[in-house]
């Protein structure tokens, strides 16, 4: 053996012994749209209308994810999903949303997706719509109030840090909004609003459509834009990025976006673009934004050491021009049923696209079950980390997908929850659902839900109910069901407890279920 050879064998040898701290860990960046369905992506739907030149690239240079879910079919415990690997009907909230004002969901000691990575030496980032909670000050504390947005018209004190957001829950960095459409309509940056909301909010009906009126007279920046919203997050993720990539650490961007969420507020390069609606204009402006983000990494040099992954939280919004789509030959579910809100496909399953150049195949597809609550464990998984044994319990790693390998434990099973607190449990190809018994939630509170069973294998729309006809399995799932729940946990190797009483064989009574001792 000559000596140059030698060395060289023992230079490759010493690098692949280095400890993992000391070897270049890449950085990742979660684009989550908002409202954004399993069908917008042309790429993946090429009969669909709208198109979005920029997501269709990214499909192309990355893996795409024909089984994927979002825990929820709505936003805030999708997001608590996301950025705790935890059902959100763990926790105390059994059903819609975080209304304005209320406190965290996420508890002030929990394990979170930016902590995780933190303490891997990231630099981590959350920039958009954050809609898990705070704890306002004021007067009073901010409560969970069964009333739906039962706090808006308090008095609350905007000159004093808010507790309980982003950068008490393992970010370094914040700027965005709570949500856009509830107060108080004001940028808020770290822990403080960016500009106090010294005005009454005002809905300007030339800036779009799905304003939220019921809110007129509440909290607001003076001046404030409703379509300057995106345009601004995009510009802070872009410059995020850029100051980035002149640092040797690794980072972590969390861009939450406020897209296609109501109000649908198209800025004025996008508005009549699509001709067909302006929520389809918001769309190509989702789009757009996303693509913002993708060419700053680019441009940056940082593409081969970034994981960019591309998801939404819930399917299509049904009220915001949904049968202006329809009729435009625009299928915003695909051929799913249903759409935001709803326990049918259509409700929870969302695109999902994932690309790191030379470890993820280019132009490739996998039919690998995936929750978006496995974004953590995934994660911790690519770059080096472990899982602690508590917390993220719902969390389970698709890193052997996204490496094209064989994966000895790959997810089968899945659990989905409606606006309304409906359960959903995958099994494979079965789908086993609870329906409200009652023609509406508070007509069904306490009643017995009702079960139906699909395979989704022969029936992806959900039409033909098999539950009379296979009781058997109806039976197994159903016990299958009971016993994760009781577990508290989807991880093989943890047992964990949930925050309340949970229950999916009748409809819960509360909103927000009493604590557990």
């Amino acid at each position: 053996m000559s000596r140059n050879l030698f060395w060289y064998l023992l230079f490759c040898l010493s690098t692949a012994l280095l400890p993992a701290a000391e070897q270049k860990q890449p950085n990742i960046v979660v684009i989550l749209a908002d409202d954004f369905g399993v069908g917008d992506i042309q790429a993946h739907y090429p009969k669909n209308k709208i198109p979005t030149p920029y997501l269709d690239r990214l499909v192309q240079q990355g893996m795409s994810f024909t089984d994927a879910h979002s825990g929820s079919a709505v936003c805030t415990p999708t997001r608590y999903g996301i950025l705790t690997g935890r059902y959100a009907w763990r926790t105390r909230l059994q059903e819609w949303v975080i209304a304005a004002y209320e406190p965290p969901l996420i508890a002030e000691q929990r394990l979170t997706y930016p902590g995780l990575l933190k303490s891997q030496g990231y630099a981590t980032a959350c920039i958009g719509k954050w809609h898990l909670g705070w704890n306002w000050p004021g007067p009073q504390r901010s409560q969970m109030t069964e009333k739906k947005n039962g706090q808006w018209k308090l008095t609350w004190d905007f000159t004093r840090p808010i507790q309980g957001g982003p950068v008490d829950r393992g970010f370094d960095y914040y700027f965005g909004v709570d949500l856009p459409n509830l107060p108080p309509f004001t940028f808020i940056e770290n822990d403080r609003v960016l500009v106090e909301p010294t005005e009454k909010f005002q809905p300007d009906p030339a800036e779009g459509i799905v304003l939220p009126k019921a809110f007129t007279g509440a909290p607001s920046a003076p001046g404030w834009r409703m379509q300057k919203i995106l345009p601004e997050l995009t510009r802070r993720a872009v410059k995020y990025i850029e100051d980035r990539a002149e640092q040797k650490q690794p980072f972590f961007l969390y861009f939450s976006m406020t897209s296609p969420h109501e109000p649908v507020v198209p800025s004025p390069p996008f508005r009549g673009k699509s001709g067909i609606a302006p929520v389809a204009d918001f769309v190509m402006e989702t789009d757009w934004s996303a693509g913002q983000v993708i060419e700053a990494i680019d441009k940056a040099g940082l593409s081969d050491d970034t994981i960019v992954i591309f998801t939404a939280d819930n399917g299509h919004s049904h009220y915001t021009g949904w049968n202006d789509l329809i009729k435009a030959g625009h299928l915003p579910s695909g051929p799913y049923r249903g759409h935001k809100g709803d326990v049918w496909e259509g409700g929870h399953r969302v695109p999902l696209v994932v690309r790191w150049p030379g470890k993820i195949e280019a132009d490739s597809s996998s039919d690998q079950m995936v929750c978006l609550t496995d974004l953590l464990a995934t994660s911790a998984d690519l770059v080096g980390a472990k899982l602690p044994a508590e917390g993220a319990e719902d969390s389970l790693s698709f890193s052997s997908a996204l490496r094209g390998t064989a994966n000895p434990q790959p997810r089968t099973t899945l659990v989905n929850h409606s606006n309304f607190g409906e359960f959903a449990y995958r099994d494979g190809p079965w789908k086993l659902v609870y329906k409200l018994g009652g023609r509406n939630l508070e007509k069904s509170r306490g009643k017995p839900t009702i079960a139906e069973l699909y395979n989704l294998e022969a029936d992806i729309a959900e039409e033909q109910n098999l539950a009379p006809s296979r009781p058997e399995v109806v039976k197994r799932m159903t016990a299958d069901l009971q016993a994760l729940i009781d577990r508290g946990s989807s991880r093989s190797d943890q047992q964990s407890r949930n925050d309340g009483k949970i229950t999916f064989k009748s409809t819960q009574k509360l909103r927000w279920a009493p604590a557990n001792d």
